[in-house]
């Protein structure tokens, strides 16, 4: 029996009347470059007073550092285990990503390790939900408040994620969020939005998104083309009523992952005070490409989420980073393993994965 890594066949067919009727809308109204209704809900399910819809993720994170005002000179710090977006948006605007290792147990960003990475240059910090759980924010956000610096919250795995009561993206000066269509909250294409409850900002990233411009054909500032089009804001609309019942199915089949794996291999854990959404299930086994191999010739997808740690990829080599200033980071990326995850998986599906795992983990 196969079971896919995600499913968005599965997921597509319990929405379709729904997804095809939105869709039509948007192509009968041609309404073809707008998602203002998409960003009316998405800021009433987050939260917020603002949510500006742009092209991606990456876009998001750029976006809304950009938009704070940081270029060349500036340092951003950030988590050394995510996806390289993360660091390509502080990076794109001219600042210089500063990487902390992760706490061992989360895998999020480890606090501990921000301050000793403060310098006079430090602008800000960009804490990553990593894998649907959020990042402990409340040590990250004294620390900003000490020493004067702005927070980017990193979203893009962490759709509807709280910590202690707050939704993810809601806690810092801005939450970044990719809707790529494997997020838990997933578009047809690429989609990304900005959340926050400042209004300047808000404004400041619309008008870079639209070429510098709130106006037709008066430019302010030499901007970008990014705005999230209609059909992607359409869906997202539909997918959004179906998201909490789709984080309810992903924490079952976590609890069930962790009660059948717990004796073989480390199982995630999630922090107090946090409602994990599950974007990604990540154990860690000790002979992993043997794991891998095995699941992969029953039909079962697996992947690494994420093989090499960010400050010693190629793309940062510049920065002179090394294995040794991120033993956590770096120790377990020869270990980790993700499982299938998604809102669709049966009972049935999930136990075939951890009969196929307890034959070979080790």
């Amino acid at each position: 029996m196969k079971v896919n890594f995600v499913d968005l066949k599965a997921q597509y067919k319990t929405i379709k009347p729904e997804v095809d009727a939105a869709i039509a809308e948007v192509i009968a109204n041609t309404a073809f470059v707008n998602s203002r209704s998409f960003e009316a809900d998405f800021a009433n399910y987050i939260g917020t007073k603002h949510c500006v819809g742009v092209g991606n993720g990456t876009d998001a994170l750029f976006m809304a550092m950009k938009s704070m005002g940081f270029g060349p000179g500036d340092e951003l710090i950030t988590a050394a285990n995510t996806f390289i977006a993360t660091a390509e948006g502080i990076g794109w605007t001219g600042a210089t990503p500063v990487f902390v290792d992760c706490d061992p147990v989360t895998y999020c960003i480890d606090p501990a390790k921000i301050e000793a990475a403060i310098t006079p240059n430090t602008k800000a910090i960009v804490p990553v939900h990593l894998y649907g759980q959020a990042a402990d924010m409340d040590p990250i956000m004294e620390i900003a408040a000490k020493h004067g610096l702005k927070v980017i919250e990193d979203c893009a795995q962490s759709h509807g994620g709280t910590y202690k009561g707050r939704v993810t993206g809601t806690i810092g000066d801005a939450g970044c969020f990719s809707f790529y269509p494997g997020k838990n909250l997933g578009a047809y294409g690429d989609a990304g939005a900005v959340v926050t409850n400042d209004e300047e900002l808000a404004t400041k990233i619309r008008k870079l998104g639209d070429h510098g411009s709130n106006v037709k054909y008066q430019h302010d500032f030499q901007g970008t083309n990014s705005r999230m089009d209609g059909i992607q804001g359409a869906v997202l609309s539909v997918k959004l009523k179906h998201l909490d019942k789709w984080s309810a199915r992903r924490n079952a089949v976590a609890a069930r992952y962790n009660a059948g794996l717990k004796d073989v291999c480390i199982v995630p854990q999630t922090a107090d005070d946090i409602k994990h959404v599950w974007h990604l299930y990540v154990i860690q086994v000790n002979n992993r490409e043997e794991v891998m191999k095995h699941l992969t010739e029953q039909d079962i997808a697996c992947g690494i989420h994420y093989p090499v740690a960010l400050p010693v990829t190629p793309a940062y080599a510049g920065l002179g980073y090394n294995a040794d200033q991120f033993p956590v980071a770096c120790g377990i990326q020869d270990n980790i393993l993700s499982l299938p995850m998604h809102g669709d998986l049966t009972d049935e599906d999930v136990d075939l994965v951890i009969s196929e795992v307890l034959k070979v983990a080790k």
